[in-house]
């Protein structure tokens, strides 16, 4: 089943001379400097997909092992590269740019040319056909770089424990998706896919749309950053990133059974990172919010 994630729409597995494939799409949208990098492809997910299963079925096909096929192991080992990559590059932007009153304007703007760098990386990333594990390092580290210098300015100016509540919360959503999926109280449909797509594509027209009214206007534009909408949107974004995090499991679940190339389990490993910046970021301006009203 073909799968998606905040930032690109990812082909599914397809079959290649025997075994599976899984591509990138070129598919990618828009995103503001200083503002969550979300994008949304809107390509039918089962037009060349030859996997593509009915509503009433659940669970990936049964492939034959073979040499050099993706595993469990080869996914959680590049996610963990891809995610230490992203922590380490966050502790050392927040350790060496300071965000107090004399550096603030220089390090928010080191972290928003870092974001726009990586989102950058990443959309070269989702045209090539073949993973680049050094394009998905690099990207991990300017996104770790961005992630630093927000994670800091909240800490410094909203409340000290925000950033490590907004870090547990990222993990239970983890924890709790990843057991659900499991346990199959999520069942990863065709229209389940179509609803979450839906969802997102408005989710990012509403945000780019408040965007620009900020940019024009002034101050938080229509609302959604801030308030009660604020709050509403932000829980909005983190039910939409926990969707996109069982996507991407029945994605992974799908290209270990069709056998994919071991190579692959890098794209893996970076859509899964791109959906925990999701809703690491949407958390994190979420638990601002609420810790700001206090």
């Amino acid at each position: 089943m073909r799968s998606s994630n905040p930032v690109f729409s990812r082909r599914g597995f397809s079959r290649d001379n025997g075994h599976a494939g899984f591509n990138a799409a070129p598919q990618a949208g828009a995103a503001a400097a200083g503002a969550n990098p979300y994008a949304q492809g809107t390509a039918n997910p089962y037009a060349t997909n030859p996997y593509a299963q009915q509503d009433t079925q659940y669970g990936a096909p049964q492939a034959p092992a073979r040499s050099g096929a993706m595993t469990i192991d080869d996914v959680v080992t590049r996610t963990a590269m891809t995610l230490g990559t992203v922590v380490l590059t966050a502790a050392l932007s927040w350790a060496l740019l300071p965000v107090d009153e004399a550096n603030l304007g220089k390090s928010y703007g080191i972290g928003i040319g870092a974001a726009l760098v990586a989102f950058v990386f990443a959309i070269i990333q989702s045209f090539k056909r073949k993973a680049s594990p050094a394009l998905i390092l690099a990207y991990a580290a300017f996104e770790g770089v961005f992630l630093g210098v927000i994670s800091s300015t909240v800490s410094t100016y909203i409340s000290p424990g925000t950033v490590m509540q907004a870090v547990m919360g990222t993990m239970c959503v983890f924890a709790g998706v990843l057991i659900a999926y499991k346990m199959r109280w999520i069942r990863v449909t065709r229209r389940f896919y179509g609803f979450v797509m839906a969802a997102a594509m408005g989710f990012v027209l509403l945000m780019m749309v408040n965007l620009l009214f900020s940019v024009f206007g002034g101050g938080d534009g229509l609302g959604f950053r801030s308030g009660g909408l604020g709050i509403l949107f932000g829980v909005v974004g983190i039910i939409l990133g926990a969707c996109f995090l069982a996507l991407d499991f029945k994605q992974v679940e799908d290209g270990i059974a069709y056998g994919a190339p071991r190579e692959e389990s890098w794209l893996a490993a970076f859509g899964l990172t791109l959906t925990l910046v999701w809703i690491y970021l949407e958390m994190l301006r979420l638990l601002s919010i609420l810790n700001g009203d206090d």
